[in-house]
């Protein structure tokens, strides 16, 4: 088995499992301090008053009052990049140069978070814009509004993220190995799953990890292959690739992940509802309708989703499971497999066999080493 070699030329397979328990066990570490930074600042944000401040500055100063929404959203936002800024770098950039798992210049990383950072915005003032507004015209239903607005926005996103978001960060093109795209719609032929074509981004311009999906939604669904899996990768482990997230599709899992994503957003937007009362009374606001109480909001879904975080992955670490299972029987390639995960692991610094409490808080997706045992028992 041949290994991916890194620019800083390590190629053998048992020091790049310690660089990679060492790379994960950062990126985790960050992960925690960055979650409970952002708590405390809001609770800071909140709780001494400047949300207020702010909200009633920016209504004396701006007007039509329509143009409050995105002014607040956009200054909190700054600010909270700039607090944020040291930790974003390291975590982003930084480290990922320091783990030779990038190669991306300082003046692409900052367009990328120009880009990034508006995005961002343009879908906060939309979603927070709409809840504001829902707020305001529907006392009693609003949290189910609310909730049917975030889920049918996020479905639109989902089908327009391949040919909008995507070609914003990478060179969009379709397949050029004529026998390689033939054998993936072959093989999406097998497994009686439609896409309109095989394309392949400039991954390499960014990062030297190999990734592949099938993104899309409708009319924009497609098979996306990063430079770094095509040109690495055989043909065998390929496809086995691929199979694996057509049967995702064929498994339905997604719709099972939009039915629960959608629940989690329901049931968020109804434990504001019946218990906000006492979070603003506690900071001082007396109604949620108010801009000044974001951060209140922020703050429970952040909550939640720390909370519900395990059981999503839980789910998720299911499908991953059973979409190999599908994928094995399906193509047969049984060591290619195997070889994919080895390489595929060792080029992206995946922990193979992480602690069970780092599985259990953060993995989506089983251990490489439980995925090759599976495969081998096959």
């Amino acid at each position: 088995m041949s290994y991916p070699k890194n620019e800083c030329g390590q190629a053998h397979p048992d020091s790049l499992v310690a660089k990679a328990k060492r790379y994960s066990l950062l990126k985790y570490s960050l992960t925690i301090i960055e979650t409970i930074y952002l708590l405390g600042l809001l609770f800071l944000f909140q709780g001494s008053g400047l949300c207020k401040v702010l909200s009633d500055k920016i209504s004396q100063i701006i007007t039509p009052s329509w143009f409050l929404i995105p002014a607040y959203i956009f200054i909190i936002y700054f600010v909270y990049y700039l607090l944020n800024f040291p930790l974003n770098i390291y975590q982003t950039f930084i480290l990922e140069r320091k783990f030779c798992l990038s190669n991306q210049r300082i003046s692409d990383w900052f367009m990328d978070q120009i880009k990034i950072g508006t995005i961002f915005y343009i879908i906060a003032v939309i979603l927070i814009g709409a809840l504001y507004y829902i707020l305001k015209h529907y006392m009693h239903t609003w949290w189910l509004v609310v909730s049917l607005f975030w889920i049918f926005f996020s479905l639109i996103l989902t089908k327009l993220a391949p040919v909008i978001i995507i070609p914003l960060f990478f060179k969009y093109e379709k397949l050029s190995d004529s026998a390689l795209r033939e054998r993936i719609i072959s093989l999406a032929n097998k497994m009686q799953v439609k896409i309109l074509d095989v394309f392949q981004i400039n991954f390499s311009k960014k990062s030297l990890k190999a990734n592949a999906a099938f993104a899309g939604w409708g009319s924009t669904k497609r098979v996306i292959l990063a430079d770094t899996l095509k040109d690495k990768y055989s043909y065998d482990e390929i496809e086995v690739i691929l199979a694996h997230e057509f049967a995702h599709y064929k498994l339905k899992h997604a719709f099972k992940l939009i039915l629960l994503n959608s629940l989690a957003i329901t049931v968020s937007f109804y434990l504001i509802f019946k218990t906000s009362v006492y979070a603003l009374r506690i900071f001082g606001l007396t109604s949620l309708s108010d801009i000044a109480s974001l951060p209140i909001i922020i703050i429970y879904f952040m909550l939640l989703g720390i909370f519900m975080q395990p059981f999503e992955n839980y789910l998720s670490r299911g499908f991953e499971k059973n979409a190999d299972i599908t994928a094995l029987r399906i193509t047969g390639l049984k060591e290619a497999f195997i070889s994919m995960m080895e390489k595929l692991s060792l080029q992206n610094l995946a922990d193979k066999n992480p602690h069970p409490l780092i599985k259990f808080f953060f993995f989506d997706h089983p251990p490489v080493d439980e995925r090759i045992a599976l495969a081998k028992s096959s």
